[in-house]
């Protein structure tokens, strides 16, 4: 591992700079104060769902090195929101982050280490010299191998210095909901709340305080049964099944059990939880040539694994993944009810697609969503997603999409020819804002949830915005309903005796449900468009070498058995940026010709590398039945073209020269 990862040249750490740090006590970190500790170094912003998998990935070695490892977390925000000390504080209490983090509004640090992509991992050695530059999620098995190397090096050296880290533990949030994530109302006039925090569900009364009943233990885990030895792990959507088919199916609701990746189906009457879908192993990729099997394990092949439902053909399990525990799923978010499909719809935002779930048939399909990353309207299959996280149905039966990294609202419009997704408000993943007025024109920031409100218009939780929008289809026009809240993560009309129907707002950072009232007409506010401060390239117009560096981890080799096992995926906005060089195509190095007459933009890149575990066979070959394993990272790279920009741009998939 260690000679695929880790640099060829001793390259001294820059100075960790920031506005401030988290979980130190209040004391302020330096490179010196580390000296004698391997650090790692985890470029994230707490938007980012990749991020998030991340830090799940890093806690078991985390405990498993707690006396030489220091992980320290450099916040380098994305959004505006972001850069808002207070809501990075809750992002670190709610995500149960357990090392020093680095408040990095201004990306200085980002900067010093060259980063490009979220998440990005620096290794630092015990004696200051940078040994690793990754970025995206799953290389914890590599990490493991290089650590050990480490320690062993150092402590030989006598430069290894074991003992507790510089980590202090904040003081925690109590009280009965703790970073709620969706909720419904349910037919005896109650809420059903995702208490995502505290890791269960939570029935409160109409009074939107009073507990009627827990459902799930409280700890972090995973466990089916009865109501009090139930677990999950940061649940965040939940839907109502119908009531006749509840009766059949022996349970009454459906939850998003996000960092378990799975579903779960929750029994009211007594509070029974039982897994309807996922095997609990995180699913990585489910586009294009490449894919990921049902195990996790990445097979290179050249096909796909199907379309959309095709609803002409009364064939909706044409895009079927397979039966619903043997299926991977990565963080779903939310999950609704559709009647016209039969299913229940899910939001996958960890591959930025959307799923759906055929509880009579115990089948897992996929709706739509190529599995890349970005904002792109089309047939179901071709089109792009970021991060979905909020769903809802209106009454033509077209679904609703709050695509949060997008800052969009999407639409899924189902009828009998299939399904085609178009965007209402939004326009890419760099671009956000606080703007009401003409859709096309209006800014979102971050959403998370969604609800059709009744004249069918649209209500959206703009969660970093701490606001309620409306969208209205029939005039195409963006207004807002409420402000002054923390991070609303979710919408739910209600009908409340004696009253008008009202808005149920979850109020996550700080931790409550209110109500909302829905005015005739909107307040309009607008403090205009922004745009990610994320540095851009400057590159120069005409020719650039594109070149992605990646090396399979010891133990394993590239899976070249039917051809060279990478590929490189291209595309740009504005479209036009791109003179030539776009599309998919194998290997790993790539010449653009980008165009003089525009000024700036984004580069879309996908890579992608397939390798399998060895030993090797005696004539070198891959074993049949080895486990193999897809390496994938999107890089969406804002450029600004000068006339002295780059004429070459290296990303590493994987390893550093």
């Amino acid at each position: 591992m260690s000679e695929t990862v880790r640099t060829q040249h001793r390259v001294r750490a820059s100075e960790l700079e920031g506005r401030g740090w988290l979980n130190t006590g209040g004391k302020s970190l330096d490179l010196e104060s580390l000296r004698g500790k391997i650090v790692l170094l985890d470029f994230w912003t707490f938007c980012c769902i990749n991020c998030l998998h991340v830090l799940d990935e890093l806690r078991p070695l985390e405990e498993k090195y707690s006396d030489v490892l220091v992980t320290v977390g450099v916040h380098s925000p994305k959004f505006e929101h972001e850069a808002d000390p207070v809501a990075l504080a809750s992002a670190v209490e709610r995500y149960e982050i357990h090392h020093p983090v680095l408040d990095d509004p201004e990306l200085a640090t980002w900067k010093a280490y060259t980063a490009r992509a979220w998440p990005t991992l620096v290794v630092i050695d015990p004696e200051g010299y940078i040994v690793a530059h990754l970025s995206g999620e799953g290389h914890a098995g590599g990490l493991a191998v290089l650590l050990e190397e480490l320690v062993a090096e150092h402590e030989a050296k006598g430069t290894l210095h074991r003992g507790n880290g510089p980590y202090v533990a904040p003081e925690p949030t109590s009280g009965t909901l703790r970073f709620p994530g969706k909720a419904t109302q349910l037919p005896n006039g109650n809420y059903l709340v995702v208490d995502s925090g505290h890791h269960r569900l939570v029935e409160l009364r109409p009074d939107l305080e009073t507990v009627e009943r827990l459902i799930g233990s409280g700890t972090k885990g995973f466990l089916d049964g009865e109501s009090e030895i139930a677990q999950f792990n940061e649940p965040q959507g939940v839907t109502l099944l119908p009531a006749e088919l509840a009766e059949k199916l022996g349970y009454d609701a459906v939850v998003a059990d996000t960092v378990n990746h799975r579903l779960r189906g929750v029994t009211l009457s007594s509070g029974y939880v039982q897994t309807l879908a996922g095997n609990g192993v995180q699913r990585l990729l489910d586009a294009g040539p490449a894919r990921v099997t049902d195990t996790g394990a990445g097979t290179w092949s050249e096909h796909h694994d199907g379309g959309p439902a095709d609803f002409a053909a009364d064939a909706i399990d044409v895009g079927a993944l397979g039966l619903g525990t043997e299926v991977s799923l990565s963080s779903p978010w939310d999950v609704v009810w559709s009647e016209k499909l039969q299913r229940v719809v899910i939001a996958m935002a960890g591959t930025h697609q959307i799923f759906a779930f055929d509880p009579l048939a115990n089948e897992v399909s996929i709706l739509a969503g190529s599995g890349l990353e970005g904002l792109l309207d089309g047939k179901a299959e071709e089109a792009w997603f970021a991060q979905s996280s909020g769903l809802a149905i209106d009454g033509e039966d077209n679904i609703w999409v709050a695509d949060s990294e997008t800052s969009s609202l999407r639409r899924l419009v189902v009828n009998d020819s299939g399904v085609t997704v178009e965007t209402a408000v939004g326009k890419g993943l760099f671009d956000f804002g606080f703007r009401d007025g003409k859709a096309d024109e209006a800014r979102l920031q971050h959403p998370l949830g969604v609800t059709v409100l009744p004249d069918n218009s649209v209500a959206i939780a703009d969660t970093y915005n701490g606001a309620v929008r409306r969208y209205d289809p029939a005039t195409k026009s963006v207004s807002t309903l409420a402000r002054g809240l923390a991070e609303p993560s979710d919408v739910v009309v209600v009908q409340v005796e004696g009253s008008d129907p009202l808005l149920v707002v979850v109020e996550s950072n700080k931790h409550q449900l209110v109500l909302v009232p829905i005015p005739k007409e909107a307040l309009q506010v607008d403090e205009g468009a922004s745009q990610t401060h994320r540095p851009k390239s400057p590159v120069t117009p005409g020719t650039l070498e594109l070149a992605v560096r990646f090396k399979a981890p010891t133990g394993q080799k590239l899976d070249d058995r039917w051809g060279d096992p990478t590929q490189l995926k291209i595309s740009s906005t504005p479209p036009e940026l791109l003179v030539s060089g776009g599309g998919t195509s194998v290997g790993l190095l790539r010449t653009l010709e980008l165009s003089a007459d525009v000024p700036e933009g984004i580069l879309h890149i996908t890579a992608r590398a397939a390798a399998c575990d060895g030993p090797e066979t005696e004539d070198g070959e891959i074993p049949d039945h080895a486990a193999c394993h897809l390496y994938q990272q999107d890089w969406g790279i804002p450029v600004i073209l000068q006339a002295d920009g780059e004429s070459e741009l290296v990303l590493d998939l994987r390893g550093m020269d």
